[in-house]
């Protein structure tokens, strides 16, 4: 018998309904179910992807409660409650979506106890931290998008600095997805060459010009929510190559927000490290080796998290 893989996405805002087309168009699922306060909205994007199956082949879409996503081997969380006023602090916000995931895992744990949670919704370190917390299932077979997103926003800069397909660097961005996110020039490749202070395919090392790449990356989605109002495209196209690592059991290193128990020195908080992503969700850690001044800026990344969270109350 064939198994089925059932892909429930809770909010179908801009960034669930992206990773709806981008999982739809990549024939990742074989059932798609979007899930959201707004049924009539859910309903018309679930229409809507339905009319493109002639193209990429059948794939169900509909809308559902809670109780249909039972059979959902993998649940995108991107729900959530978006600024109210300029006024609003960070922390106000932050607890109204706490609020929003805790009701969110309260379903999920009883109508789909067994399936891999993927959030994607902002600050995505520390909701991702929260579900932890309240829901019953492993830690493992919870995580984050994380710095996925950044980390292939800087393969793609770094990729047009040296004239090189993105796909072939290798560097990653870890800790918070956020302001304290941290570049890891250390290990950093193409074609196996290390291009830390080195030449590379002509190129020479210039710590100006290379800062100014990963704080392009960084401050990406300042740039384009100041153009068009928000992001969603690329980051929907981060949770169905998630997914796909997943329903596949690929096996990925991916660099998703995880609980890094002790590595670095760090615990008690989720940010992102490299990360083994297959049919249990987060199955290993790689913990790469850091300089020391790496080493140190993640650990105050961390530091920030669990700043962020002063006054929060979980659970």
């Amino acid at each position: 018998m064939i198994q089925r893989r059932t892909v429930g996405i809770v909010g179908t805002g801009n960034v669930g309904t992206a990773a709806a087309y981008a999982i739809f168009n990549q024939s990742l699922a074989s059932e798609i179910l979007l899930l959201d306060q707004d049924t009539r909205r859910a309903e018309g994007e679930a229409m809507d992807l339905m009319h493109g199956q002639q193209l990429v082949g059948r794939i169900t879409c509909r809308a559902v409660d809670y109780p249909a996503l039972s059979n959902a081997q993998i649940i995108v969380l991107s729900a959530g409650a978006s600024q109210k006023s300029p006024d609003e602090t960070r922390l106000d916000l932050l607890r109204r979506n706490a609020e929003i995931f805790r009701e969110i895992i309260i379903q999920l744990d009883k109508h789909a106890p067994n399936a891999i949670l993927v959030v994607a919704t902002n600050p995505v370190d520390v909701l991702t931290y929260i579900c932890q917390e309240l829901s019953s299932r492993p830690d493992r077979r919870i995580l984050g998008t994380g710095t996925l997103l950044d980390t292939a926003r800087f393969r793609a800069l770094l990729g047009r600095h040296y004239g090189v397909d993105p796909r072939s660097v290798h560097a990653y961005i870890l800790g918070e997805h956020g302001d304290s996110e941290v570049p890891i020039w250390s290990n950093a490749t193409i074609g196996g060459q290390t291009i830390h202070q080195r030449t590379v395919l002509g190129k020479e090392w210039d710590p100006d010009t290379m800062q100014g790449i990963f704080e392009q990356a960084r401050d990406a989605a300042y740039e384009i929510i100041d153009r068009k109002g928000h992001t969603d495209t690329a980051i929907g196209v981060v949770i169905a190559r998630i997914v796909r690592a997943v329903l596949e059991d690929q096996q990925n290193v991916l660099p998703v927000s995880t609980r890094p128990e002790g590595a670095y020195g760090i615990d008690d908080v989720c940010l992102s490290v490299p990360c083994v992503v297959g049919l249990e969700g987060m199955e290993k850690r790689v913990d790469p080796e850091l300089s020391d001044d790496e080493r140190a800026a993640l650990q105050a990344s961390a530091q920030a998290l669990i700043d962020s969270r002063e006054g929060l109350t979980i659970g």
